[in-house]
């Protein structure tokens, strides 16, 4: 009984590793697309900031691009990928900057926020490409 329980659970967690997956990659196609028509379009790309985790200043950061969220704790590179605009502070970070990591995308922004918080990725990208160079 415990052995079969224990194998469920293994089985649910695996189905929902490529579940994630696969959403991954379907919102990863939709970034590279943003990405692609954003420079079609002109819209100037930012050098990104990044918010340390205490949400008290900006950090500069290695990545240029374009904020998808207002909140600007999202973004997406020239190159295509997507980033959360959050790192580690420090003295260090204040005064050098960060390196981020591209992140897997989801299909939806925000996914177990408060109501209202979270929109499809398709959505976030159609709005940002709408506001052309006039986001805030």
């Amino acid at each position: 009984m415990a052995a079969d329980r224990g194998q469920d659970a293994f089985a649910q967690a695996a189905r929902l590793d490529r579940q994630r997956q696969a959403e991954s990659a379907q919102a990863a196609a939709k970034v590279r697309a943003f990405a692609a028509s954003a420079k079609a379009a002109g819209i100037e790309p930012t050098r990104l900031t990044a918010r340390p985790y205490s949400g008290r200043t900006t950090l500069k950061t290695n990545v240029t691009g374009w904020y998808i969220k207002r909140d600007c704790s999202v973004g997406v590179s020239v190159d295509g990928d997507f980033y959360l605009l959050h790192a580690p502070g420090g003295w260090s970070a204040r005064f050098k900057g960060v390196h981020l990591e591209p992140a897997d995308p989801p299909l939806e922004l925000g996914r177990g926020a408060r109501d209202g918080e979270s929109m499809p990725i398709d959505k976030a990208l159609a709005i940002r490409l709408e506001a052309g160079n006039t986001w805030p």
